[in-house]
């Protein structure tokens, strides 16, 4: 029996996916729930397993390609069942798909081309670049698994295509060569006086390019390919290179070179302009962050804190993290440090519920991180800061940052979030204006820890400081609050014993 998939719902509210790529080919032998596919959506790169014990029959799309959810990705011939009668995966309804009624009236056509000794198996990106170079696939021996076909074997095709192809036309111009070189001219095609030489006349000489033995020898000398030469003298009804035409093309092939190496000299070694993809987590990216600006009237604090005992503090415990496998920075200090701050003004620890005109004081504390990926910005979420303490935040935290770097985050994993922090500064920077990530209400922002001149006594020296910037939705929260707010955080900062009392 053949059975269809649909591409799952990966995730709530998500509508397409892109098929990154397929972990199989056709022709493979697959069991339940082993990965088929890696699927990326706007929040992650996820892997969609088999529903079946079977073999893959057809892969439906192509790696790169956009899916809308519910669309046919993949069938499978499931083990000890006929392959005659497709079925779709599906368990939301028992009547046929559009896709089953298709496949109902028509038998099913498979991608596996077949040839006199039987099928051709090869991946969908062997059959595209067989499509691209004009390969047939059928005439490919492949050298895969199973005699699959892979793209080497496509490109090996191609090449050997074009050498016989090459030693074809040699012969044709060496019998040219032979026929021109005669005192008499030998047999020489002839036309009709009077007739006009066709599009397809024109190619079929060039195909045997004519010139004289010192005209070759010219184009031997600049290291030129006659076969590229406009033929700019006619003969007897033939088109001739002529060393003049050599020459000329000699030069223009010095001019490109040189224009060539002017533009490396000066940086351009590409397209002035290239076009990518705005979508996945880039576009999702950018609708996120145009609501919370064009919805949330942002205020941004800036500060500064002193934290020498942070440093000292810090140094004490990362030995003792490390004999338990944890790596300690200073990022749990600065949660444990907010999450008691926004207990003091809960305010900031809200979201406005717009339609019923309430705002939402949350009792609970789930600090997002905002992790720089290869990919985007991503923000992993730390659940229940309160109730946990510095080593397993930590622990809980590194695990986080590590997924979303790896594209093997979650949803849930970044879902429900009530505070975000960010860390500017790990980059480089002092101060910044970070978006706040709505529904929330407030973002705090970390700039990088180094020694600034600091005055102590009258005396100015080069302590260790932190930047801060805390923007927050001006409609919740005023200026005076988040004042009040950074200026506790910091003073946990400055004093981290003081976390011991929370």
């Amino acid at each position: 029996m053949v059975r269809e998939f649909k591409l799952p719902d990966v995730g709530e509210g998500v509508a397409e996916g892109e098929l990154v790529s397929w972990l199989v080919e056709e022709g493979d032998t697959v069991s339940e729930d082993q990965p088929v596919a890696e699927v990326e959506t706007d929040k992650a790169i996820v892997e969609v397993p088999s529903p079946v014990n079977g073999s893959v029959r057809e892969l439906r799309a192509e790696e790169g390609e956009v899916v809308p959810v519910g669309n046919v990705i993949i069938t499978f011939n499931v083990e000890g069942e006929e392959a005659d009668e497709p079925t779709t995966e599906s368990a939301e309804s028992d009547e046929p798909t559009e896709s089953q009624e298709e496949v109902a009236e028509e038998p099913e056509v498979s991608e596996e081309t077949t040839t006199p000794d039987g099928r051709v198996f090869a991946a969908p990106s062997a059959r595209r670049l067989a499509r691209e170079l004009g390969v047939d696939i059928g005439e490919v021996e492949g050298t895969g698994p199973s005699g699959r076909v892979t793209e080497g074997d496509v490109r090996s095709a191609a090449e050997s295509d074009e050498s016989d192809e090459s030693v074809e036309s040699t012969q044709e111009r060496d019998e040219a060569l032979a026929e021109a070189e005669e005192p008499m001219g030998g047999a020489q095609p002839t036309r009709e006086q009077g007739s006009q030489p066709t599009t397809e006349d024109a190619a079929a000489d060039r195909e045997r390019t004519l010139a004289a033995p010192a005209t070759r020898r010219l184009a031997d000398e600049q290291g030129i390919d006659l076969n590229a030469v406009p033929a700019t003298e006619e003969r007897d009804g033939e088109a001739y290179v002529t060393p003049e035409a050599v020459t000329e093309y000699a030069e223009a092939q010095q001019r490109a070179q040189a224009a060539d190496a002017a533009e490396v000299a000066a940086g351009e070694t590409g397209p002035r302009e290239e076009r990518v993809p705005y979508r996945g987590i880039r576009r999702t990216i950018g609708k996120q962050m145009e609501r919370s600006k064009f919805t949330a009237p942002h205020v941004t604090h800036h500060d500064t804190v002193e934290v020498s005992e942070l440093i000292e503090t810090r140094a004490e415990l990362k030995e003792v993290a490390e004999e338990r496998g944890i790596k300690l920075t200073y990022m749990p200090f600065v949660l444990k440090a907010i999450v008691a701050a926004l207990k003091d003004y809960p305010y900031l620890n809200a979201s406005l519920d717009e339609d019923n005109g309430e705002i939402i004081l949350k009792n609970y504390y789930n600090i997002g991180i905002a992790v720089a990926t290869d990919d985007g910005l991503m923000v992993p979420v730390v659940k229940n800061v309160d109730q946990k303490d510095m080593l397993q935040i930590s622990s809980e935290m590194n695990e986080l940052v590590e997924k979303a770097r790896d594209r093997t985050i979650s949803r849930e994993e970044m879902q429900d979030g009530t505070f975000t922090i960010t860390n500017f500064g790990a980059i480089g920077g002092e101060y910044a204006t970070p978006i706040i990530n709505h529904p929330e209400v407030g973002i705090f922002g970390l700039g990088s820890l180094e020694k600034r001149p600091v005055v102590v006594d009258d005396e100015v020296e080069a302590r260790p400081t932190l930047p801060i910037s805390v923007s927050i939705d001006h409609r919740i929260v005023d200026g005076a609050i988040v004042a009040a707010f950074a200026n506790q955080v910091l003073e946990y900062l400055q004093n981290p014993k003081l976390l011991l009392l929370e």
